[in-house]
């Protein structure tokens, strides 16, 4: 079983016993998205760390799409409730990357890429260039931030 899972599983009895409804109910929703995952597909199976903090990274990436929705439509107190559940989440996330961090793990996938093809990659080629810098990122950084990173570094000058 995975470790990330107990965790999430301790801090649920844990917030039950302190009655915080606001944990309790957003650790219950991410339970319930990892085991829907769990038993997609042709057979159940345990998800490892990695499937698991991929479930939290959609689930905390709906409740801010969510809580912009709200907020749009002028309903501040569910917007306010779908931020809190996604602080909630954010504590189950790696720390993400500085917009530097970033710039330099695109720079470093450009890099690998040149070396690999023997020429300098332009926009043809960023779909190789987004596959190095994803692998790198490895879920620190919403892929909206590395697309736009690497774009940058790939536009014709």
């Amino acid at each position: 079983m995975s470790e990330l899972k107990d965790r999430l599983r301790a801090d649920l009895t844990a917030a039950m016993k302190a009655r915080d409804e606001l944990v309790k109910g957003t650790l219950r929703m991410t339970l319930t998205a990892i085991g829907n995952a769990e038993v997609a597909g042709t057979e159940a199976r345990e998800l490892d760390d990695a499937e698991v903090l991929k479930v939290i990274t959609k689930e905390a990436k709906k409740r801010a799409e969510s809580a912009e929705a709200f907020a749009a439509a002028g309903r501040d107190e569910l917007a306010a409730q779908e931020r809190a559940e996604g602080e909630v989440l954010a504590r189950y996330l790696p720390a993400q990357l500085s917009d530097d961090e970033l710039a330099e793990v695109a720079r470093q996938a450009v890099t690998d890429v040149a070396a690999e093809t023997g020429e300098q990659p332009g926009p043809r080629q960023m779909g190789q260039v987004m596959k190095r810098a994803n692998a790198a990122v490895a879920g620190r950084a919403d892929g909206g931030r590395v697309a736009a990173a690497v774009k940058a570094l790939l536009a014709p000058s």
